[in-house]
């Protein structure tokens, strides 16, 4: 079968992914959340290809599998608990450990086992597996960017994939007799030139699509563990479970010397940055059903429609996909009329709508200045979401070029002011720092630069939200 996304010679890693994320958006093949840029896209059909993973000997005589968690994944967690396995989802971007295993109410019945394969089912249903766990995979679930027939694949950029793989093999949990599947839609599935592999890159066994099943026989070798020199101390500052390997490894006599920082350049295991913003689509807005199935709505009739009426309700989802995504900031605020807007959480961190009065009551404000004209909401949130600086809210004022952010606590707030610091946009640099006023109060040690007041928020639409379909919480 050929591809439908041609590759020209000489073509990165970072070209085919940006052809397939524009290929994805122009053919609107994805659902929520969207765009599907820097993401593993939520592809049209996940269901149907997840469906044939039940179909794979491999699977069938597995008992331990090891899934993604992001969302066109989910259908493969639920077939994997419906069989009676166990089920190892990795914790989102590595914050908290490796991953953990799901463990369902006993006698679940299906409704319960597909919350337990939400991303706030994994929260609620899972306990932590630790790097001394003696733990064997048999199968292994990712998602992916691209795939090749012969086994070659693309992530989005990040190395999550190949840590978690690697850091497997590091403990004993998987090896060469270890399965790889990837699911994606048919179009993903392209010719990837083997000289963009590198030795830390996973390669697949199986490729899922709602329509083929594809055995790659791939040729190429798979991580046996944690490639040191292929990391830096700011990976390392990341991702503590990376520290805590390195210290095991090192005892144990192992060369764990780590790379030099990189020269900014294209992003990849090392960095795990984004080499420029995404291209922006026109979209249309999408609100989720309750399964979580997206529906479209006419821009045009939409945006008419907003303009029109008050400031209304509306839920933001986020997500990715960990990917999910890293959480992306979601917005609260009161309406116009007194009614509270409201937020859908992170893919990653579930779907739970919560409202402007849950906020908790140490919640610690940091400012932020110096936003330059013309940038978007989303392109502020896309910053903040790969910094792991999301807020509880996000209070935008635009014209005054600054905005506001909500975290829990003033540790919360803290981390992200660390976070944030040399953040810059559009060639310019931001300034990070705690608010004026604030419900959690001064803290010793903050800057002495002079912060801008936070005064009680009143709901707008914000141009740069209305241009993404997005709501938020103008001063």
């Amino acid at each position: 079968m050929e591809p439908v996304i041609l590759i020209k010679p000489g073509a990165s890693k970072w070209d085919i992914r940006e052809k397939v994320w524009d290929y994805i958006e122009d053919k609107n093949l994805a659902n929520f959340p969207r765009p599907v840029h820097n993401r593993i896209p939520n592809f049209k059909g996940a269901n149907q290809a997840c469906d044939k993973l039940v179909e794979l000997q491999e699977f069938k005589s597995s008992q331990t599998v090891k899934v993604n968690p992001d969302r066109p994944q989910q259908q493969a967690r639920f077939v994997t608990l419906e069989a009676g396995k166990t089920l190892l989802v990795p914790t989102p971007r590595l914050r908290t450990g490796l991953f953990n295993k799901i463990t369902p109410p006993q006698g679940a019945n299906k409704e319960q086992l597909r919350i337990c394969c939400s991303s706030q089912g994994v929260k609620d249903f899972s306990v932590p597996v630790g790097l001394d766990a003696k733990v064997k995979v048999d199968l292994v679930v990712v998602g992916s960017v691209a795939v090749s027939e012969k086994g070659f694949r693309i992530g989005k950029g990040e190395g999550f994939a190949d840590m978690e793989y690697g850091m497997m093999a590091s403990m004993g949990a998987v090896n060469e007799s270890t399965v790889v599947v990837s699911i994606v839609h048919d179009c993903q599935v392209l010719d990837i030139p083997e000289e963009l592999m590198d030795s830390h890159d996973l390669t697949v066994d199986y490729i899922l699509t709602p329509t083929r099943v594809i055995k790659t026989n791939c040729q190429l070798p798979k991580p046996q563990g944690i490639i040191w020199t292929k990391l830096d101390t700011e990976k390392l500052e990341r991702i503590p479970i990376l520290k805590k390997l390195r210290a095991l490894e090192e005892q144990a006599g192992k060369d764990v010397t780590l790379g030099a920082a990189p020269v900014k350049a294209e992003p990849g295991l090392q960095t795990g940055q984004p080499r420029g913003p995404a291209r922006r689509r026109p979209r249309q807005n999408t609100r989720q059903d309750p399964e979580g199935e997206s529906k479209q709505e006419k821009r045009g009739e939409s945006e008419q429609k907003t303009r029109q009426r008050p400031a209304r309700v509306r839920k933001e989802s986020r997500g990715d996909g960990a990917g999910g995504k890293e959480g992306e900031v979601g917005e609260r605020g009161r309406g116009r009329r007194g009614g509270n807007m409201k937020e859908k959480g992170t893919e990653e961190g579930g779907g739970e709508v919560t409202s402007q009065r849950k906020l908790p009551l140490t919640v610690t404000t940091v400012y932020l200045g110096g936003i330059p004209a013309g940038l978007r909401v989303s392109e502020l949130k896309t910053a903040l979401r790969e910094r792991e600086a999301g807020p509880l809210r996000l209070t935008w004022q635009g014209a005054q070029h600054r905005a506001f952010l909500d975290y829990s606590d003033p540790q919360a707030a803290e981390q992200a002011l660390e976070a944030l610091q040399g953040l810059s946009l559009n060639g310019h640099s931001l300034q990070a720092e705690l608010a004026k006023s604030q419900r959690g109060g001064r803290r010793s040690g903050q800057t002495n630069r002079r912060p801008r007041p936070a005064t009680a928020p009143k709901t707008k639409t914000a141009p740069d939200a209305e241009s993404d379909g997005d709501k938020v919480t103008e001063q």
